[in-house]
């Protein structure tokens, strides 16, 4: 039902609080995360209006016009100096708005159809960050055996790696999302509450069934398949460790591992061991579609477009197969100037 105000017009502030406090986390599950991101989003373009001569209480959907939002884009890109993705970021919530308050009110479609027609800046490609397998295997060994809390955390840091999982679903995975079976796999709750399965390997099924032994060998938590799966104990019961704790213990292991391992960069958080787990299984030649239902992605463009870079390594691989005789020489595709070029129209 649309919502108008005495002037007959569309609330804009009611159908935005709608938007973030009804619409994003009960029809779309929205994480709460996610939600904040959109709130930022909205904040930021009413502060732009704002801080350009426009009172909060007199801010409409007229703001959203495709010039006003084209002028933002640019403020954002030339004033603030943002970058390409931080602007597409801003101008994606403006758009998921107009779209949800479109479907609410027709009389909007106008101005939504119109903003799709402005564009972030193109951002530059670059090479997917990720590990290198000597720094990847350097990492998951750093907590080692000595203690029950080395053990948990080298259990977490593996799983973390192998089922190539967003560090908030570790922390919602319970003993019930755990299938130790033939074939193992982990069950994963993702964005919008969509569920996927992740097969397990052997050696990472082993240290998890010596973890359960350990930490889930009491007859309550076992029986129990909501227990959090990795846990610590507050006020005697299990509580799940939260995404700051994950990445605390995954800096902490990257801090123990550097001085063996100078390829361990500076920063290293859950998402990098993600794309790490996801770039090692696009160079070993799983198909895109299938890392794409891997990794939960719903567009096979954000994952075609986030490997792109992956291939030089597998081209020169295979012009090497193709071309035995030039085993050993420098491709003079690969110079710097020829990849430059490469990559620009």
């Amino acid at each position: 039902m649309s919502r108008r105000t005495a002037r007959d017009e569309p609330d804009f502030w009611q159908y935005a609080r709608d938007f973030l406090h009804d619409y994003c986390p009960k029809t779309r599950h929205m994480s709460a995360t996610t939600i904040r991101t959109y709130h930022i989003g909205l904040e930021a373009f009413i502060s732009y209006l704002t801080d350009n001569g426009t009172k909060r209480q007199d801010i409409t959907f007229d703001a959203f016009n495709k010039t006003s939002v084209k002028d933002y884009s640019t403020w954002m890109s030339q004033t603030k100096g943002y970058a390409p993705r931080t602007i597409d970021l801003r101008l994606t919530v403006l758009k998921s708005f107009l779209k949800y308050a479109a479907w609410q009110d027709a009389s909007l479609m106008a101005l939504h159809n119109g903003l799709h027609l402005v564009k972030p800046p193109k951002a530059s490609k670059q090479p997917i960050e990720h590990l290198s397998p000597q720094a990847t295997t350097a990492i998951l060994a750093a907590w080692g055996t000595d203690t029950p809390k080395a053990r948990r955390n080298r259990a977490l840091l593996i799983l973390l790696y192998d089922s190539a999982a967003r560090v908030s679903e570790i922390t919602n995975t319970t003993l019930g999302d755990l299938h130790l079976g033939t074939p193992p796999f982990i069950t994963l709750t993702g964005k919008g509450t969509k569920t996927r399965h992740m097969p397990l390997m052997d050696k990472t099924t082993q240290h998890l069934r010596a973890y359960l032994e350990e930490f889930h060998n009491n007859p309550i938590s076992r029986t129990n398949p909501s227990t959090p799966l990795f846990y610590s104990l507050k006020h005697g019961q299990p509580a799940a460790l939260s995404t700051d704790t994950i990445s605390t213990i995954l800096t902490q292991a990257a801090t123990r591992a550097r001085p063996t391992c100078p390829q361990i960069p500076d920063r290293v958080h859950p998402h990098l061991l993600r794309k790490t787990r996801a770039m090692d299984l696009y160079t070993d030649g799983i198909p895109l579609p299938l890392i794409m239902q891997m990794l939960g992605h719903e567009s096979m463009t954000t994952t075609s477009t986030f490997y792109a870079f992956a291939t030089m390594q597998m081209m020169t691989d295979a012009i090497a197969g193709a071309n035995p005789q030039a085993i050993g020489e420098a491709p003079t595709w690969r110079q710097p100037a020829i990849i430059d070029a490469l990559y620009h129209l």
